[in-house]
This record gives C-alpha cells, sequence and structure tokens, in this order.
C-alpha cells in the first residue's frame, strides 16, 4: 500500500499559519511521543519475549499495526504544519489468513520503521516541546517582567548573576530585553524546530524508493490486466459477431441471390424471399445494435453514467432497483464511466444468467477519490472470482484503472459485488 499526497500550492501558508500550525504540532509532539513510545518499547518486549510459545506473534503485529497507526497521524501532522507533502511510503500488503497473514504483516519493513521512529523519535519529540514552550512562554514571561517582578526576593536575579550587584531598573530592562528577542525570535525557532522534527519523520517514515518500485509493479500488473481484458473483450465480440450478425448477413446474401435469379422467371416468388430478407437485414442491425450498447452505448457518452445505467436495468429480465447517487450535472472521466457502466451491465447480465434471483439492486455512489458500484441479488450465490468465470474477467477490466473487486457470495445467497473505481489518474 503507497499513499500519495496531493501537493498544496507553493506558498500556501501565511507566516501566521506556519507559525501557529508549527506551535501546535510541536506541543502535540509530547502525548504522541509517550504513547508511541510505549507502544513501541512494551509491544515489542513483550511480543519477542512470548514468541516462543507463539504469544508473541499476534503481539508484535498488533504492536506493528499500532505503530502504523502513529506514523500516519505523524506523517499528516509533519504535512500540515509545513504545508508540504512528505514523499510517499508503502506498505506491504498482508494477505491470507492466521499465522501466514502475522507473519507477512511482521516481515513488513516499513511497519519496522515505524516502530523504530517511536523510539528515536521520543527524545527529539519530548526536545522539541521542551524548547518551544520555554522560547515562547519564557519570552512572554520576560516582556511582562515589571507586572509580577515585585514578588521576587531581592537578591539572585538575571543583573545580580551577570554583573554582580543588585539594581531593580537594569533586572526590568535585562529581561525585557531579552524577552523581546526571544518572542521575536520565536518563529524562526518553531520553524528550525519542525523541520528538525519534520525531518526525522521524512527518513523514516517514507520510503520513496520503494513505494515507486511498488508503483511500477502495479502499472505493469495493470497494463498485463487490460492487456488481458483487451484480448477477451475482442475474443467475445469476434464470438458475438460470427454467432450473431454474421450468420443473418450471409443468410441474407443467400435470399438476395435467390431473389436476384426468380426476377427474371417468376417475380411473384421473389416476394417472399424479399420479406424474409428485409427480416434478417432488421435483425442483423438489432444485433449489431446490442452489441455496440455492450461496448460504449452512445447513450452514456451523450447523457452520462445513470441513465445508461438505467436504460440498462430496463433491458434486464430481472427487476432491478436502481440508485446512482453522483453530483447532478457533473460528469465523470469517460475511463470511470465506462468501467462503471461495463462492471454494473457485466455484473446484471450474469445474474440474468447465473443467479436465479428476483430481484437485483445496483447502487452508484462517488466521493472525492472514488467511485463505489454495488450490485446485490437475491440469488443461490455461489459466485467467486477464480479463473475460468465471467467475475474474473471483471476484476482484470477494474485492474486497468488501479480499482479492485470485492464478491461475497455465500451458498443460498445474497451475493454482492462491490467495484472500486479510483478517480485519481484517470483521464477524461
Amino acid at each position: 500500500m503507497t499513499d500519495y499526497a496531493p501537493a498544496p500550492a507553493p506558498g500556501a501558508l501565511t507566516a501566521s499559519q506556519r507559525f501557529w500550525r508549527g506551535y501546535g504540532y510541536l506541543l502535540g509532539g509530547l502525548p504522541l511521543a509517550i504513547v508511541a513510545f510505549v507502544i513501541a518499547v512494551v509491544g515489542f518486549a513483550a511480543g519477542v519475549g512470548t514468541m516462543v510459545v507463539w504469544l508473541g506473534l499476534p503481539i508484535l503485529a498488533g504492536t506493528l499495526r499500532a505503530s502504523r497507526g502513529l506514523a500516519r497521524v505523524e506523517r499528516r501532522g509533519a504535512e500540515w504544519a509545513t504545508g508540504r507533502p512528505l514523499p510517499p511510503h508503502h506498505y506491504r500488503e498482508a494477505r491470507g489468513r492466521g499465522i501466514g497473514r502475522l507473519f507477512r504483516m511482521i516481515a513488513d519493513p516499513q511497519s519496522w520503521r515505524d516502530l523504530l521512529h517511536g523510539v528515536i523519535g521520543f527524545p527529539v519529540r519530548v526536545a522539541m516541546f521542551v524548547i518551544a514552550v520555554v522560547w515562547t512562554v519564557g519570552g512572554l514571561g520576560s516582556v511582562l517582567y515589571v507586572t509580577w517582578q515585585w514578588a521576587l526576593p531581592e537578591n539572585g536575579g538575571l543583573f545580580w548573576l551577570i554583573f554582580g550587584y543588585n539594581f531593580r531598573l537594569g533586572e526590568i530592562a535585562l529581561n525585557t530585553v531579552l524577552g523581546v528577542i526571544m518572542l521575536t525570535t520565536a518563529p524562526l525557532v518553531v520553524r528550525g524546530l519542525v523541520a528538525t522534527r519534520a525531518g526525522l519523520a521524512r527518513g523514516l517514515l517514507t520510503n520513496q524508493t520503494a513505494a515507486l518500485r511498488a508503483r511500477a509493479a502495479q502499472l505493469e500488473s495493470s497494463r498485463r490486466a487490460a492487456v488481458q481484458a483487451e484480448a477477451q473483450t475482442l475474443r467475445r465480440l469476434e464470438r458475438d459477431i460470427h454467432d450473431g450478425p454474421q450468420q443473418r448477413l450471409v443468410r441474407l446474401n443467400m435470399d438476395l441471390e435467390a431473389v436476384a435469379r426468380r426476377l427474371d422467371d417468376n417475380p411473384e416468388k421473389a416476394r417472399p424471399l424479399v420479406a424474409e430478407a428485409l427480416e434478417q437485414s432488421r435483425e442483423a442491425l438489432d444485433e449489431l445494435r446490442a452489441l455496440s450498447r455492450g461496448i460504449a452505448p452512445p447513450i452514456l457518452a451523450d447523457r452520462g453514467l445513470g441513465p445508461a445505467l438505467a436504460a440498462a436495468a430496463a433491458r434486464c429480465p430481472v427487476e432491478v432497483s436502481l440508485d446512482v447517487a453522483l453530483p447532478p450535472g457533473q460528469r465523470l472521466a469517460a475511463a470511470v464511466e465506462n468501467t462503471a457502466y461495463f462492471v454494473a451491465t457485466e455484473a446484471l447480465t450474469n445474474v440474468a444468467k447465473h443467479a436465479q434471483a428476483t430481484l437485483c439492486t445496483v447502487v452508484v455512489s462517488a466521493d472525492a477519490g472514488r467511485v463505489l458500484v454495488q450490485v446485490r441479488d437475491d440469488g443461490r450465490g455461489g459466485a467467486h472470482l477464480g479463473k475460468g468465470h465471467g467475475l474474473a474477467g471483471l476484476a482484470d477490466r477494474l485492474a486497468t484503472v488501479e480499482g479492485a473487486l470485492d464478491v461475497v457470495s455465500p451458498p443460498g445467497g445474497p451475493t454482492v459485488l462491490t467495484a472500486e473505481i479510483p478517480l485519481h489518474g484517470v483521464g477524461g
């Protein structure tokens, strides 16, 4: 799993925003440092100490998971305080179940870097907190020294420590000047402290090389899936054309040849042949239109995803309840609309052919980063993503746009198919 954060506009933070955000970031570092340090040290010690009885395995995996969550908070805080995104990071996907999944979680390098940050970052964040508080609160207290100096004893002030004798006005002047200097330089000090802490986060909580390597592997997988999906679509289209319109066009050609022979010797017998040829041409045209609707129907390009799905639902032999919750008047990217339409129509086709369902519900929703297409039916269940099944083609199609497909279909139903289509990086 790789996180990519959108970069804010250069210079988006004013000097005041930078100071107060940075100050809040440094103040929040103390409780975060304590929690992260305790979880890292106690969890690691407990996990390693009980590894011999296998109890340490889930403890260690849970500790790494908690460290990952705290690292996410630290990254977001650093980006919020600096106004700049951190480099990407990558977590290996923990697949499988049971012991194997726990081992994969423990073998993730970035999770260990998060744990190490919880330990190393403790003294750093505590020091950043102390310096920030002392510099700002101490500076404010020195500026206001004249208002509370009366409560201090005569001897032992800063002026006395430097010059060796007491002088009340000199003490007030010296503390006031020192306070002004501290408050004036506070923005620079806070900015330096924030840069130091954010630099530690950048060094341990990000791994651009691993993230880019994983991204390249993901794109390679998407490319293979796109090639496979395209080949499968072309084979199906070729088969459908061969079994449908091509056969009718061959029959139409034979009928027209027969009409040509009969026109000279027996025009009356040619009349039914002409009628049959017209019927064959109409049926071939209808089949070609149906095939074109399966690829990219004109209504999808002209009116959008909602009307196109409504037309597809009306053609489905199973009763369909359709709920398309998309921003009114706003069109999605063409690749997203085509993929969402393909997923929904293919799912409806599978329901009509195999599910023995009486009702199918299609829900389409969108947020800032993705489109969700969920198809639920009350059929017999048992659908899965195994190779050689129709749903595998859906998964390949979604992989071409870096989407994901989830199928829950216990025997006896219901079947719930959920497709997630990301909006980032998908052109129009």
